[in-house]
C-alpha cells in the first residue's frame, strides 16, 4: 500500500504549507535550544519547499518488507553475529575491500553496507536495489547463493540461502526505514550505466571535435 503526502495545487497550498509549519513548530517548542534556532534558520527554506511541492510524493511498499521511491528500493537489516563469526566477516570484508563483483551479477543493486555493531555481536546491513523486495531475493538464491552464505553463515540460526525459510529469516531481522532520501529514484542500475556511457561517449566526441 501507497502512502501519498499530497500538497494541493494553487492557493490551496497556502493553509496546507501554514499548518504543516505550525505542527512542526509545536513539535519543536520543547526541543534544545540548537534544535529550536535550527528551525528558526531553515524555516524559510522549508517554507518555500513545502509551498513550490506541486505533485504528491510517495512512499510505497517494496512488497513484503522495506520501502520504495520510484524506482528504487531499500533493505536494513540488523542481526547477531556468532561466536567468531565476526572475526571471519571483517577479515573477508577487508579482503575484499568494498570490491564486491558477485553483486555486479545480480545487475539491480545499487549499493551495500556492513556496519558491525555493540562489540562486533551484531551485523548492520544495508542495500538499495531495484524493483520488489521478492524479486530480489530470488537474484540472490538464483545467482549469488554461495556469497550469500559465505557472508552470513556468521549470523545466528541464518537458515541457507537455499532454504525455505530464507525470506522468513531475513524479514524477522530487517527493519523498514521510517524515512528515506533516494537522489533518483527513477533511475534503475541499468539505466544509469546506461547515462554513464552515454556521457562519457559524448565527452570523447567533443574532445575529438575540438582538437
Amino acid at each position: 500500500m501507497a502512502t501519498w503526502i499530497q500538497t494541493p495545487a494553487g492557493s490551496e497550498r497556502e493553509p496546507v504549507v501554514k499548518q504543516t509549519v505550525q505542527e512542526l513548530q509545536a513539535l519543536y517548542a520543547d526541543a534544545p535550544e540548537l534544535g529550536r534556532v535550527a528551525l528558526e534558520h531553515v524555516l524559510p527554506a522549508l517554507q518555500s519547499e513545502l509551498a513550490a511541492r506541486t505533485e504528491a510524493v510517495s512512499i510505497q511498499s517494496a512488497g513484503r518488507i522495506g520501502i520504495r521511491q520510484g524506482k528504487v528500493s531499500e533493505l536494513t537489516m540488523i542481526a547477531p553475529i556468532t561466536e567468531d563469526g565476526a572475526k571471519r566477516l571483517c577479515g573477508l570484508l577487508q579482503m575484499l575491500g568494498g570490491d564486491f563483483r558477485g553483486a555486479e551479477l545480480v545487475g539491480t543493486l545499487h549499493d551495500m553496507r556492513f556496519v558491525f555493531l555493540e562489540n562486533d555481536t551484531k551485523l548492520l546491513f544495508c542495500t538499495a536495489y531495484d524493483g520488489e523486495w521478492d524479486a530480489y531475493i530470488d537474484d540472490f538464491v538464483t545467482k549469488i547463493p554461495d556469497y550469500l552464505d559465505l557472508l552470513f553463515s556468521n549470523c545466528v540460526g541464518w537458515p541457507g540461502i537455499h532454504s525455505p525459510q530464507i525470506k522468513d529469516w531475513i524479514v524477522s531481522h530487517q527493519i523498514p526505514a521510517s524515512s528515506w532520501y533516494v537522489a533518483n529514484p527513477g533511475l534503475t542500475v541499468a539505466e544509469t550505466r546506461r547515462l554513464e556511457r552515454v556521457g562519457k561517449a559524448l565527452d570523447d566526441f567533443l574532445d575529438k571535435i575540438s582538437e
